[in-house]
C-alpha cells in the first residue's frame, strides 16, 4: 500500500503535473498541501477520471489540503485541527482509507520570527501533538504526513548555516517535532536514511534545484502498527525537475498489506 504526500503549490496551476504523477506512480493514497483554491474550484472531476476519489478543505489563494484514494472515497474523520475554534486556516484533514487513519497536514511556516507567525506555528504544533495522542489512543494504524515546515536536524539541509535564522530550523520548532517522535511515532524517511542527505524541497530562487540546495520538510510519521509494516520509502525527486513543477517533490511510503 503506497501512501504519498505532495505539497503541490497550487493544484489548478499544476494539475497536468499532478495527473502525470498519479498516473505514473499510482499511490493508493495521495495527500496534497497548498492546493490554493476554494472548495468549489477543486478539480475533483479530473481525479475521478483516473480512478481517484477525494475529500478536501480549500481556502482562497493559499493553504488548503486534500486526501485522494484510489478506487474508494476517503471517509472523513476531522476537518480542521482541533484546539483553537478561532483558527480559520485550512491546514488539516483526517480520514480513514483502507483500514488506515490518514492525517494530512500543512504546518505553518512561522516566518518571520520572532513574531505572531512563529508563535502561531508553535501553538499549532502543540495542538497537533494533542491530536496525534488522541489518534494513538484509538489504537488504529495511522499515518500523519504532509509539509511540516520543520528541518529536523542539520543533516536534513544542504547548508545549516544558510538556514540558521529561519523558523524551519529554530530549536523550538525542532524540539516540538522531536516530541512527536519521542511519543512513539516513526519518521519513515529518517528510519531508512539515518545519515540524512535526503531533500524534499528546493526553492525556486538562486538556482537551488540546479545546485541541489535543498532540505527535508515533508515528513511521513507512522504509528507502531504502520511502522511494523514499512517496506520502503522514498522521494520522487525527478518530478521537481519537470516543467512548471512544484518546489516540493512527492514523498511516499510502502506498507505491507
Amino acid at each position: 500500500m503506497r501512501i504519498a504526500t505532495f505539497n503541490i503549490n497550487g493544484i489548478r496551476a499544476r494539475l497536468p503535473r499532478v495527473i502525470e504523477w498519479l498516473e505514473e506512480t499510482r499511490p493508493a493514497v495521495a495527500c496534497f498541501q497548498e492546493i490554493k483554491c476554494q472548495d468549489e474550484n477543486f478539480p475533483h472531476d479530473a481525479f475521478e477520471a483516473i480512478g481517484y476519489k477525494a475529500i478536501w478543505q480549500g481556502q482562497k489563494s493559499f493553504n488548503g489540503v486534500a486526501i485522494l484514494a484510489r478506487d474508494e472515497t476517503p471517509v472523513e474523520v476531522i476537518r480542521g485541527l482541533p484546539g483553537d475554534p478561532e483558527d480559520e486556516q485550512s491546514r488539516y484533514l483526517e480520514a480513514d482509507v483502507g483500514g488506515v487513519r490518514i492525517a494530512c497536514l500543512y504546518l505553518p511556516n512561522g516566518n518571520p520570527r520572532p513574531g505572531p507567525k512563529f508563535d502561531y506555528k508553535l501553538r499549532w504544533m502543540e495542538r497537533l501533538r494533542n491530536r496525534m495522542a488522541a489518534i494513538w489512543a484509538e489504537e488504529v494504524p495511522a499515518v500523519v504526513l504532509g509539509d511540516f515546515n520543520v528541518i529536523p536536524e542539520d543533516k536534513d539541509v544542504w547548508s545549516p548555516a544558510a538556514m540558521a535564522d529561519d523558523a524551519l530550523m529554530q530549536p523550538e520548532s525542532r524540539d516540538a517535532y522531536m516530541r512527536l517522535l519521542h511519543d512513539g511515532w516513526t519518521d519513515a524517511i529518517q528510519a531508512h536514511n539515518p545519515r540524512g542527505g535526503v531533500w524534499t524541497y528546493w526553492d525556486y530562487q538562486a538556482g537551488a534545484w540546479q545546485r541541489d540546495h535543498g532540505f527535508r520538510i515533508d515528513h511521513i510519521l507512522l504509528s507502531p502498527e504502520c511502522a511494523d509494516r514499512l517496506i520502503a520509502t522514498g522521494v520522487d525527486r525527478a518530478y521537481r525537475g519537470r516543467e512548471k513543477a512544484s518546489d516540493h517533490a512527492p514523498v511516499w511510503v510502502e506498507l505491507r498489506t
